[in-house]
């Protein structure tokens, strides 16, 4: 029998319909899967800024069809691409204050990712300036201080994820996530990442599987093996499990969040290791009052 259930599981990066590109569900079927498998919360993510209320949405829809039987909830967050005007403090405080809990930097609009997908960078939205963080961002990081939200890192490059995370701490950012550091859009090597454990307290988000940019045979690495490589090197108390999920070309969402579980125990990793970083890590992110009981000790 397997050692691995998704009750309470926590899932704080999955991407949903409506979106330019397909993804495998919507905000509602997302909720229903998530719902099935007795899970606790999910972030919704999307490149095209807002998510915090189509998250409303789906959660009233769960209370609706289901009422007490589930305590789901489904939450968003704000991404500051172009879209919403870049590093925007006025939608990132109408944002938190309909209930976002992640503020990602730029991910499509990042300089970091305009270069690596063969683009001008210089197209891209500055975080730096004389080596310093845009004014702006300062502007930002006390709002998230203030809702006591995440700043998550999201396509940026490791340079300036570093003076990123610096001010964001020197602000007063509590809770500060590595967005995918294993993608090879991102490419942190393992030393920046201990570094930003050890000097800064972050979060490695590890997710389950990386665009490739549509090499073949399959557009997509499983990201498993280096992920137990990592927690093993960082430590699991600052590693946070989640799977990016929603692209088409992979398993569905609970599929993914399982199978990825479930390597990590067949692989050595204790179940209640397991259940930290799945659970009690996004649990105190979100700053869910009903912590599950059992989680592995501090």
């Amino acid at each position: 029998m397997s050692r691995v259930s998704l009750k309470g599981i926590c899932d704080m990066h999955v991407h949903t319909n409506p979106d330019l590109r397909t993804r495998a569900y919507s905000d509602l079927q997302l909720a229903d899967a998530a719902v099935r498998v007795g899970a606790r919360a999910i972030v919704i993510k999307s490149h095209l800024g807002f998510t915090v209320n189509r998250a409303a949405i789906a959660t009233e829809y769960v209370k609706k069809v289901y009422g007490d039987a589930t305590n789901f909830t489904m939450f968003g967050g704000v991404v500051m691409n172009r879209v919403i005007g870049g590093i925007n403090p006025e939608a990132v405080e109408k944002g938190l204050k309909l209930g976002a809990k992640v503020i990602w930097l730029p991910t499509q609009s990042a300089r970091r990712h305009l270069e690596k997908m063969g683009k001008n960078p210089d197209d891209g939205i500055p975080l730096l300036k004389d080596g310093k963080v845009v004014p702006e961002l300062i502007d930002v990081f006390r709002l998230i201080r203030d809702h006591d939200a995440v700043l998550a890192t999201a396509h940026v490059s490791p340079d300036e994820a570093f003076r990123v995370v610096e001010a964001a701490r020197t602000a007063g950012v509590k809770k500060i996530v590595i967005t995918h550091p294993e993608w090879w859009v991102c490419a942190y090597t393992l030393e920046d990442q201990i570094r930003l454990v050890n000097d800064y307290d972050a979060i490695l988000e590890r997710c389950y599987a990386q665009n490739m940019g549509n090499q073949q045979p399959h557009p997509y690495h499983l990201n498993l093996k280096e992920n137990a490589e990592v927690i093993r090197a960082v430590g699991y108390r600052h590693v946070m499990v989640a799977t990016d999920g929603g692209q088409v070309e992979n398993p569905d969402w609970e599929t993914e969040m399982y199978e990825y579980m479930h390597y990590l125990v067949e692989a050595g990793i204790p179940s209640e290791q397991v259940y930290y970083m799945t659970k009690t890590i996004p649990y105190r992110l979100l700053g869910l009052k009903d912590e599950p009981t059992g989680a592995a000790k501090e």
